[in-house]
């Protein structure tokens, strides 16, 4: 919905509020006209309902208005003497119309001293854990937002089981678009397996908008800080395409709102303005490498030829999370089509195609032994893919153990590949250069930069695109060049081999960015084992990172003390 309709949708409610609760109004000693003043009349209910005046503004505040709607609704109700269980529970099963029987079909009268405390220890528990979702959820929405690393793209500066503590106020928090959702609920309500909020998901049942009607449009207050190349930042991927979050389903059709799309979070190496280019796993900005801070530690597959096998004391040694063995395929055999449908099917193991020549092709990843008899693949003694930060690397390269050790780069292209265009021989490794758009900047469009920006201008500007020969059309009319709505950033994981980031999907816009990650305050390596020195530590800075913890806790300790003190001495 517009700023237009939105206007009209709040005048209709005020309206619709007015007729149903006018008398109620005059009962409480007010006039009738009060009861349709928009804002003005949710301040004179406050009054009525003995409730402070600021409650207002949680009325106008996207989803913590949902559980203050039905306060206000149940509230009204017992200002009129309304107090029973079967008040309560009409109130909020007709969604406040409760109150047209109460303005209409009874004669009520106010309760001008009227004693707002729960009645019962019930309603008092329910009046607390209410309040407690409202704090929460204004908390989690506008200050910081927990949040869990799932994966290990930014290994060694984030590790999978740390919580986190997500900033949105550095960056400026984001209003939430979707207006009726379940409070501090993301994409899917855990158990129940459904989505947690009003949306349109299939684009074929809504082609004349993709925007959900109860969608507020992109808003933000303004943040103290703008992202800086190489922050470590929280975002909507913006390719999301997940049906499921529980079982991972993907379908192109699927729409999301910007806001329910999966989070993610990455290192974010390119601004707006920036031109980017990888060279062998490697990121250069406007021609220089990029200098990540010492806490980074970035993480590159290695081609190691041994005298002998990996053993499990190698792996624990060199941290090694990860690592793949070389197989050779006779090139017929794995150019053939049936070969290739094989190991697309669902659980079959991925391979890339690592190098050929006229006979064979060397291949690496993962696959069981199995396919691996039936694809009379070959393994090759002792060669393996691992992936190392360089210091474990340089430690491998000395062992006795090593016939050689060199950086693995991948260099035939990937159709995986952003921009996914045939033009463009591109891989994970050796990719760009690209221009990272910059809200004002205007770039000359042709046929042959399209590909680079018709997701952008389509989908996150909202535009449409389209061709003729070789003419580009925006909105019907020619165009060539282009102007640019808002920034973008390119973001990357630490751990380059194992790392969905913008080199699969293109450009982050910042109307999806989430926040800044400023503090770890819990980490667990599996269930039962916790990282105590992760605990309570900073996500920036230089230099090991120092826990809070013991600090944390003595402080605990002596709020509780004192609390405990303080309440002896109320009670003397």
């Amino acid at each position: 919905m517009t700023i237009t309709e939105w206007l009209i949708f709040i005048l209709v409610i005020q309206v619709i509020h007015g007729l149903g609760t006018w008398k109620l109004y005059v009962k409480a000693g007010r006039q009738a006209w009060e009861a349709f003043v928009p804002v003005y009349n949710a301040v004179i209910l406050m009054k009525i309902i003995k409730r402070p005046w600021w409650w207002t503004i949680l009325l106008f505040v996207p989803i913590v208005n949902l559980i203050m709607f039905i306060i206000v609704w149940v509230e009204t109700a017992r200002s009129f003497g309304k107090n029973q269980y079967l008040d309560t529970f009409l109130a909020v099963i007709t969604l406040g119309f409760y109150n047209y029987y109460l303005n209409y079909a009874t004669d009520v009268t106010y309760v001008q001293d009227r004693d707002i405390n729960p009645k019962s220890s019930s309603g008092d528990w329910v009046s607390s854990i209410l309040f407690a979702i409202v704090a929460a959820t204004i908390v989690h929405t506008y200050f910081v937002q927990p949040f869990t690393i799932p994966s290990s793209s930014l290994e060694k500066s984030l590790l999978v089981g740390d919580f986190l503590f997500v900033s949105k106020v550095h960056y400026g928090a984001r209003i939430p678009m979707t207006t009726v959702a379940t409070p501090m609920v993301h994409d899917t309500i855990p158990l129940a397996k459904v989505k947690s909020y009003l949306y349109n998901d299939k684009l074929e049942e809504n082609k004349s908008s993709l925007k959900n009607k109860l969608q507020l449009p992109y808003m933000r207050i303004p943040g103290f800080e703008s992202i800086e190349r190489n922050d470590i930042v929280v975002f909507n991927q913006p390719a999301d395409t997940l049906v499921n979050m529980n079982d991972f389903t993907p379908d192109r059709n699927y729409y999301k709102p910007i806001d329910k799309r999966t989070n993610l979070v990455k290192r974010c190496v390119g601004i707006p303005g920036d031109s980017l280019e990888v060279k062998g796993g490697y990121v250069y900005i406007n021609g220089q490498k990029n200098e990540l801070p010492d806490r980074a530690k970035l993480q590159h597959y290695y081609t190691w030829i041994s005298k002998s096998n990996i053993t499990q004391n190698f792996v624990d040694t060199y941290e090694i999370e990860n690592f793949w063995r070389f197989y050779k395929i006779e090139n017929q055999l794995w150019d053939d089509q049936r070969v290739k449908d094989y190991l697309a099917e669902e659980d079959r193991s991925y391979l890339k195609e690592s190098s050929r020549d006229s006979l064979m092709t060397e291949v690496v990843g993962y696959i069981q032994y199995d396919d691996m008899i039936k694809l009379r693949m070959k393994p090759i003694e002792n060669k393996f893919n691992i992936n190392l930060t360089a210091e474990n690397a340089a430690k491998i390269k000395s062992s006795s153990n090593t016939v050689s050790l060199n950086q693995f780069s991948y260099q035939l292209r990937n159709p995986t590949v952003f921009p996914h265009n045939p033009q463009y021989n591109w891989n994970y490794d050796n990719f760009g250069p690209v221009y990272i758009p910059k809200k004002g900047e205007t770039i000359e469009l042709n046929m042959e930069v399209l590909p680079l920006y018709k997701r952008l201008i389509s989908e996150y500007e909202g535009k449409k695109v389209t061709t003729r020969g070789n003419q580009i059309l925006i909105e019907g009319e020619p165009a060539t060049s282009y102007t640019f709505d808002q920034d973008y950033y390119w973001m990357m994981g630490d751990n380059r081999n194992n790392s969905i980031d913008s080199r699969g999907w293109g450009y982050v816009p910042f109307d999806h960015v989430v926040g800044k990650p400023v503090f770890i305050w819990m980490s667990w390596d599996g269930i039962k084992n916790p990282r105590w020195e992760r605990w309570f530590t900073t996500v920036g800075g230089s230099g090991k990172p120092v826990s809070y913890l013991i600090p944390f806790l003595v402080l605990l300790a002596a709020w509780i003390g004192y609390s405990k003190w303080r309440k002896k001495k109320k009670a003397k």
